[in-house]
């Protein structure tokens, strides 16, 4: 499994203004890090791509699109990239509205770099946090539809009841003898990547590994 770090993360910068884009663009690659400069929101649109981890650093006022409509644009394509919002024109109305769609701060022109470069550590280490979260629930899904229906029945068992998995209880429970469930346990365990049965009750949530189990029983059914 893949694991994102800052190492890849890029500064996507969309600002009309040429003198403000190019003179912070050069600032904060001076700084150390990857910047992508774009003039409007549109042309942003145009080259960027999900899978590219990073944050977005974005003007309010703008013309065609502006910064809360790219925002929202962006929210019903399902594209989560953490926005730091700047403006020389957005007022409090504006900041509210941006920071209750999920912007990470909304910082008025003139700011401090420092200002905006811990803006952009905390979107960055949200970035990771969320694609590397993400990387795990694929895994953990893609891992579970390898087990056999059976190892299936023994892990969703042990799933939905976290204090009645010692293989004596689950062969009670599911008619098979402890021996059969230390085999499907040890396969289970082996297809998952795990360490344990706790480990496999974790990531149960997070992957909805029961909403997998019942959609693919239901397509059996038909």
């Amino acid at each position: 499994m893949s694991t994102h770090t800052y190492a890849e993360s890029t500064i996507f910068l969309v600002d009309d203004d040429d003198r403000i884009r190019v003179s912070l663009a050069r600032a904060l690659t001076k700084r150390g890090f990857q910047v992508e400069s774009f003039a409007s929101a549109e042309s942003f649109l145009e080259a960027y791509q999900a899978s590219e981890p990073g944050c977005l650093v974005l003007d309010y006022g703008m013309p065609g699109l502006n910064g809360l409509e790219l925002q929202s644009h962006l929210a019903a394509a399902q594209l989560r990239i953490p926005i730091i919002f700047i403006s020389g024109q957005g007022g409090v109305p504006e900041s509210v509205q941006a920071m209750k769609n999920g912007a990470v701060d909304f910082l008025e022109k003139p700011f401090r770099q420092s200002e905006l470069v811990a803006c952009i550590t905390t979107a960055f280490e949200a970035d990771l946090v969320a694609r590397n979260a993400e990387e795990t629930t694929k895994q953990a899904r893609s891992n579970f539809s390898l087990l056999t229906a059976r190892e299936r029945e023994v892990a969703v068992f042990m799933i939905q009841n976290p204090s009645t998995t010692s293989s004596k209880e689950v062969g009670r429970q599911l008619n098979i003898s402890p021996r059969t469930v230390d085999h499907h346990r040890a396969r289970i365990l082996e297809k998952m990547s795990i360490g344990s049965i706790a480990e496999l009750i974790d990531i149960s949530g997070s992957a909805a590994l029961l909403e997998m189990n019942v959609s693919k029983d239901a397509i059996s059914l038909t």
